[in-house]
């Protein structure tokens, strides 16, 4: 019988996307609030950017503050902490095939969640609001469906 995947009941979680701005903080802390002890959970980008005000609105409209979130890429979360995860979950294709490149010589599963960026929306403050707003509850109800077991487990 083969061994378990590590992915499948993980202790440390790695949220990447493009620029560790909008998508990966926002995932983070989804899940960070779901297992406030239960998990390691950080997130990364490909490339380095700036934390996003609309990712930060929308994620105190739950009552998670992500303000004081630092945007950071694979190579400085490698140098600080090293990239000892036993999940990545890209949310980008380029943050996705960084983190194949990363496992060539990681132990860590990827798996790709293909996530629309909200940035790209035009409009009003409403219209981009509720396009950050579509992209949090697609990474919640993902987290949920994807941890729910992990949850069951460690409670």
């Amino acid at each position: 019988m083969a061994a378990p995947s590590r992915a499948r009941d993980p202790q440390s979680v790695l949220f990447a996307c493009a620029m560790n701005s909008v998508r990966s903080p926002m995932a983070e802390s989804l899940l960070r609030h779901m297992f406030p002890q239960g998990l390691y959970v950080k997130s990364a980008g490909a490339r380095k950017g700036d934390l996003d005000p609309f990712a930060i609105s929308v994620m105190a409209e739950l009552g998670q503050d992500i303000s004081t979130h630092k945007p950071q890429t694979f190579e400085e979360l490698e140098d600080w902490e090293g990239l000892n995860f036993d999940l990545i979950i890209t949310l980008s294709p380029e943050a996705h095939h960084k983190a194949l490149e990363l496992t060539r010589t990681l132990a860590a599963d990827v798996e790709y969640w293909p996530t629309h960026d909200p940035t790209t929306i035009e409009g009003s403050r409403d219209q981009k609001l509720a396009a950050y707003r579509d992209v949090c509850d697609q990474l919640l109800m993902r987290i949920r469906r994807r941890f729910a077991k992990v949850g069951a487990a460690s409670g």
